[in-house]
């Protein structure tokens, strides 16, 4: 194999600095330490008025201005303001020669990229992390979206970019799952143009976090922990139907649900929820935490949660919460989703049910009730993940398949 090391331009939706693990850990730790360069174009997660370029894990990061405000025209103000920095820094294509463009979920953009790597001769990839067009389209029609005729502007359009243009005339394309891929073959995509490359941790920060002694299990509440995005999309108020009937049978236990939501409605209508269940005082919403906050809470986990709603959006999905909890060593409850299934399966760290509340609640409290059971699930889970999902492990794949296409 040709162990050259390679120059990567990289354009991503990812807000600077990325806290995402697949861009951060992937593209920032490991790429660069296989001795690639790589140049950034993102956008400012805070409030900036003005781009500027800076160093970044060994490369150059273009950041491009934003609009952190909240109603709808700073979204669009935003919107606009990176779709700008992104034209403008198509030139860095003319100016310096890279060996790939890597593209991860820019649309319009993507567009102009493609085209301009095809006239400097450079390999384009294109990475998607989320199915964006079908996700948009979907809030539309269910009416779910605060703008659905924006959605479903946006849907139509990203559904026509990405599988009549983008994908079918990108070098290669990365995609999330094996469920995603069979999902945009049905759409007339060449599985050969596609890699998996799913989610993973970084083992590193989860050593550090494990050095911490955890809360003796005989001085606190037995702890049932949620981590994730609790937009209404994901429907989390099912976890919090799933911890009144816990409750029933475990009247000490508490539920943490760590993360935020897409807008306050979001979090406002879950504690609705929980207080029609008379559970609220029960429930601990930490809200949107940093990584290595948000793994010590889960560090202290008797149970953790993996649910997710069984629509064709989220089954394509490669869950990162659930690798996560493992990494750490809980064991999990997850639904019979694609992925989820089929780690849970392998690896043996913890129960697949169907998505139904009883049936979560009910092996919840199963291991909670049987501990050696619980740690051994939990040790299991640690033992695959640690095998297969580390981000160097990973990475990898990323180099062989860059490689590949450079011949």
């Amino acid at each position: 194999m040709n162990r050259r090391h390679l120059t990567i331009l990289l354009v991503t939706k990812d807000l600077f600095p990325p806290f995402r693990v697949d861009v951060a850990v992937l593209f920032g730790q490991e790429m660069v330490r296989k001795g690639h360069k790589l140049d950034w174009v993102l956008q400012s997660q805070e409030d900036c008025r003005k781009g500027y370029k800076t160093a970044w894990r060994g490369g150059d990061a273009w950041v491009g201005p934003t609009d952190a405000g909240g109603k709808l025209h700073h979204r669009l103000h935003k919107h606009l303001l990176g779709f700008m920095h992104n034209i403008r820094c198509t030139r860095l294509l003319g100016e310096k020669k890279y060996d790939i463009v890597q593209i991860k979920d820019r649309f319009f953009t993507a567009v102009l990229y493609l085209a301009l790597a095809k006239l400097f001769g450079t390999r384009y990839f294109f990475w998607l992390s989320y199915p964006f067009a079908e996700a948009s389209l979907y809030e539309a029609m269910n009416k779910s979206a605060r703008y659905p005729f924006v959605y479903l502007v946006r849907g139509l359009l990203y559904k026509f970019l990405l599988y009549k243009i983008i994908m079918v005339n990108a070098d290669h394309n990365f995609v999330q799952s094996e469920q995603m891929k069979k999902d945009i073959q049905d759409l007339g995509i060449s599985g050969e143009k596609m890699t998996v490359v799913p989610m993973g941790f970084e083992p590193d920060k989860f050593e550090m976090t494990m050095e911490t002694a955890a809360v003796p299990a005989g001085n606190r509440h037995p702890r049932i922990i949620y981590l994730g995005t609790l937009m209404r999309l994901r429907r989390i108020d099912f976890v919090i139907r799933v911890f009144s009937m816990v409750l029933k049978e475990i009247p000490n236990a508490r539920l943490y649900l760590i993360g935020s939501g897409e807008t306050d409605d979001d979090i406002r209508q879950l504690k609705q929820e929980a207080q029609r269940l008379d559970v609220l005082d029960k429930i601990i919403f930490t809200g949107f935490l940093e990584r290595q906050e948000a793994l010590k809470i889960v560090r202290d986990a008797d149970v953790c949660l993996s649910p997710f709603y069984p629509i064709p959006i989220l089954n394509s999905t490669s869950p990162t919460k659930l690798i996560e909890y493992m990494a750490l060593g809980k064991s999990v409850v997850a639904n019979e989703h694609p992925e989820q299934a089929s780690i849970i399966r392998k690896s043996g760290g913890g129960i697949c049910v169907p998505y139904e509340e009883a049936e979560f609640a009910k092996a919840v409290v199963f291991l909670l009730e049987h501990a050696e059971i619980n740690e051994r699930m939990g040790k299991q889970g640690k033992a695959w993940v640690f095998e297969n999902r580390k981000y160097s492990v990973i990475a990898d794949r990323v180099e062989r398949t860059y490689y590949n296409h450079l011949k």
